[in-house]
């Protein structure tokens, strides 16, 4: 299609309100109910914004930050600022002020855009000490007293002065090659890197999900935007997917009210990441648990015939059929209208899906697509196609991308969706990109039909089910720092949370087995309720120095020492993580139930 030959996005935001004009487009809650903007008035108001950006003295290729939560204005904001050429550099609502401080500093940007009060009294002290920080927009005004170094603006006064501004004449002049936004990801460094994404990476992606899903019978769609748009997964797939197909976009309240608003919205199409799915699957089987009786019998029926269906080995004998389409009405009915009634894909991303969620959602008969990706390529590399979905895999790679796997197996990736770099970071990009491949870090391979299965992660960050990345030689760094500790592995990939296997320090050992009379033997006191009870103290004091995600919630005793004769560390004392958990995997993976 000649749509997929945009200039870049901010042309086909504008090519696309042009067609749509007064049709809705953004949803936000106002008191009881949502309220729309369309796609005119959208269009005006970041034409309006664009040009009060420009009085404010921004110039192509400056960097603007933004936080704030989705909401319309979040859209706004970002094709406004890359309207006049410029970067858009989301941050996370739940940045710290250190945090917000190395996003200014590192991204050096001239100017901030932030929503709430209370979000904007977190971030100001950093762009106050911010060298390159010259304002801010706020869309609720903040109460500030103090003299700061940056000059405060009020939202609406920007736009209001600015008039309507050039911002869709100018819309031709950026390339493809043009940075869009510099996206932060952490990765095992500790302090976050700035993903460079080109117009052209998004653009390609938009197209890749477009050619994905056209087998749904792509139409009006209407999408529900929870997932933090500061994240590269929904600023792709939650926003910029939704604008080059012309669909509409309601903004969740929160992920506490997702429930009731997927039935007041009825999305086509969502996005999410496997920690959604696994609260959903927790509360399906707890309130079918909680009816009993024929109600439990009637869902575990219906799950198992519909997984004995997913699984093309076994047909459905005619009674088996029979017994599916009566439960089709009694009970996938029900669960579909829970989530709207008109869905027609979740697709799942942002972290490893477990096979058995998946499988659960598919026979209650609501479509799962896994994808894969990573913020260095825009996000998406590959997801499952709706008529053939293979759940243990993540699908075979969207269109014009090349996948290779690599002699020790690793995954890489080439096309137009491959970062520019990591901002002002030549030696960590030359790491990843090579040759033009980025090098994903994550092992598998490729079968016959051209899916991608993911066997294995060379890089050690984890990856929770929420899709947030926890590097976990920092939380093992600050167990041991517990003298009671003296090593320490963390676990939790694709996990709704951590937990650690752990080696107590030798002396403290002692002197608490001499204190209970016990003898001072690990492998004995790894399974004594009340040693376990004396390190579990430990363990909370330690857990209030770590941020939630980084929480250890469960932990095993390790039998013996991590050393260099049983395998479990390298000559340099590195954690071997594959060896530890061929010994301890599977105590691990039970203290998630």
């Amino acid at each position: 299609m000649d749509q997929w030959n945009w200039p870049n996005l901010v042309a086909m935001f504008f090519e696309t309100a042009a067609r749509k004009a007064d049709k809705p487009f953004l949803w936000a809650r106002v008191g009881d109910t949502y309220q729309p903007l369309s796609w005119r008035a959208t269009a005006d108001r970041v034409s309006a914004l664009a040009a009060g950006l420009r009085e404010l003295g921004v110039q192509k290729g400056d960097r603007i930050i933004v936080i704030s939560e989705n909401r319309p204005e979040w859209l706004i904001a970002d094709v406004a600022i890359m309207a006049i050429g410029a970067i858009t550099v989301p941050a996370y609502v739940t940045n710290t002020e250190t945090d917000h401080l190395h996003v200014a500093v590192n991204s050096g940007a001239r100017g901030a855009i932030v929503s709430t009060r209370q979000l904007a009294e977190r971030f100001l002290p950093a762009a106050h000490k911010s060298d390159d920080m010259q304002f801010v927009v706020a869309m609720e005004p903040p109460d500030i007293d103090q003299n700061l170094s940056v000059s405060l603006h009020a939202w609406d006064q920007v736009i209001a002065a600015a008039g309507a501004g050039q911002a869709e004449a100018e819309a031709e002049s950026w390339g493809r090659d043009d940075t869009a936004c510099i996206i932060y990801t952490s990765g095992t460094g500790g302090a976050p890197k700035g993903v460079m994404l080109h117009h052209g990476a998004i653009l390609h992606n938009c197209r890749g999900a477009y050619d994905a899903l056209l087998e749904l019978g792509l139409g009006d769609e209407v999408f529900l935007s929870f997932l933090p748009l500061s994240h590269s997964y929904e600023h792709t797939a939650g926003q910029f997917f939704p604008v080059s197909i012309g669909a509409q976009i309601y903004y969740a309240e929160g992920i506490e009210t997702l429930g009731k608003n997927m039935v007041e919205v009825r999305p086509t199409i969502m996005t999410a990441v496997p920690r959604l799915y696994e609260t959903l699957h927790a509360r399906l089987t707890r309130g079918v648990r909680a009816k009993g009786g024929l109600s439990e019998k009637l869902f575990e029926k219906t799950v198992a015939l519909g997984q004995k269906r997913y699984e093309a080995r076994e047909r459905l004998g005619f009674g088996e059929s029979v017994a599916d389409a009566i439960l089709d009405r009694l009970v996938r009915g029900k669960v579909r209208q829970r989530f709207g009634g008109r869905l027609k894909a979740l697709v799942s991303g942002g972290a490893p899906l477990n096979p058995d969620i998946g499988i659960f959602f598919t026979a209650l008969g609501l479509r799962i697509l896994q994808g894969y990706g990573q913020t260095e390529a825009a996000p998406v590399i590959s997801v499952n196609r709706p008529n053939r979905v293979k759940i243990h895999t993540v699908g075979p790679a969207v269109v014009d991308t090349e996948v290779r796997i690599a002699d020790d197996g690793e995954i890489l990736v080439r096309g137009e969706l491959v970062m520019q770099g990591y901002w002002r970071n030549a030696e960590a990009t030359g790491e990843v990109i090579r040759d033009g491949w980025l090098h994903t870090g994550d092992v598998g391979h490729v079968d016959e039909d051209g899916y991608i299965e993911i066997t294995d992660r060379k890089k050690d960050i984890i990856v929770n089910s929420g899709g947030d990345n926890v590097s976990p030689q920092r939380v093992e760094g600050i167990l041991t720092l517990a003298p009671e500790v003296a090593q320490a592995m963390v676990y939790g990939d694709s996990r709704p949370h951590l937990v650690a296997l752990l080696v107590p320090d030798e002396e403290w050992l002692g002197a608490w087995a001499d204190q209970h009379g016990k003898g001072p033997n690990l492998k004995a006191l790894s399974e004594d309720r009340e040693f376990h009870g004396a390190l579990a103290a430990i363990v909370e004091r330690v857990n209030g120095q770590l941020s939630a995600i980084e929480k250890v919630r469960h932990f095993l005793i390790a039998r013996a020492p991590f050393t260099i004769d049983n395998e479990q560390l390298t000559p340099t004392l590195k954690v071997r993580r594959h060896k530890i958990v061929e010994n301890y995997g599977e105590a691990l993976d039970a203290l998630f139930h």
